[in-house]
Formats: structure tokens, sequence, C-alpha cells
């Protein structure tokens, strides 16, 4: 089942810029990969679809595997994050569950844009702990906020 969201009306053009500003400074301080994505579909299963979008994203072709997505269905406010290989070794499914709730707590007050400053953050802080930056990291993937519709 589809219900049709605008995206503007969940995040404004600045709160998206501000998405991508975390992204980007989480980012510098690992050789890791974060990715935020909205979709505006309602999906029965957001941990199946939140895998067929990391995959369709690259996110499993980074050098070092140590990507992760949030992913978040708009109309059900239902987030999955995901980590690629590397990086779920290191931290497992309750690291993921904790960064989750981190992020709802905001949604569940309709602060949206940071429910999900605070997950890139914090995904950010094991990124940096667990893979630190190298000098000669280039930044492998968008850090801009994905859509899918």
């Amino acid at each position: 089942m589809k219900q049709r969201v605008d995206i503007e009306e969940w995040l404004t053009a600045e709160e998206l810029g501000r998405v991508r500003d975390a992204v980007r400074a989480a980012e510098k301080r690992t050789s890791g990969e974060i990715r935020v994505h909205l979709d505006v579909a309602i999906m029965e299963d957001v941990l199946d679809h939140a895998a067929f979008v990391f995959d369709d994203l690259g996110m499993a072709r980074t050098k070092d595997r140590n990507g992760v997505l949030i992913y978040v269905s708009i109309p059900g406010r239902k987030v999955a994050v995901i980590g690629d290989v590397a990086i779920h070794a290191k931290l497992g499914d309750d690291y993921w569950h904790g960064v989750l709730d981190l992020i709802l707590e905001d949604f569940k007050q309709d602060r949206f844009c940071e429910g999900l400053c605070a997950g890139v953050e914090r995904l950010g802080e094991q990124l940096r702990e667990h893979f630190p930056h190298q000098r000669d990291d280039v930044n492998e993937l968008n850090d801009d906020v994905s859509f899918g519709i």
C-alpha cells in the first residue's frame, strides 16, 4: 500500500541541509560512510526495504565495508538502521537498536531533523572509534539525503 507524502512538509530544505551537514561532520572523523534515505511509501517490512535501498545506493561497495544507512519510511514514521558487514561485526544488533531508539525519541515529538542529526552523530562516534579517518580517505558516497518515490 502506497501513500503519497510531500517530503517538504516533513523536512524543509534548510533541515535537509542540516542533516547533510551532520553527515559531513561525522564523516570528517571516520573512514566510514553514512547515508540518510527518506521514502514516501509505507513499507510493510521496513528493514527488508532498507536492505534493498542499501544495495541500490551502492553502500556495500565501499572499500572498507563500513557504510551505515538510516532509512525512513515517512508516512509510517518507520526507521531502520543498517550497517555493512565490517561495522556490523564490530557493533551488532543491540547498537543499531540503540541508534534507532534515539532517532525515534525525537520523531515521537515531530522533531524529525533533530532525530536524524542525533542518529548521524551517534553513528559517527562509533565509526570514528572503529574506523578512524585516514589521511588518504575519500568520500565514497554522496552526503546528501536521498529520496525514494
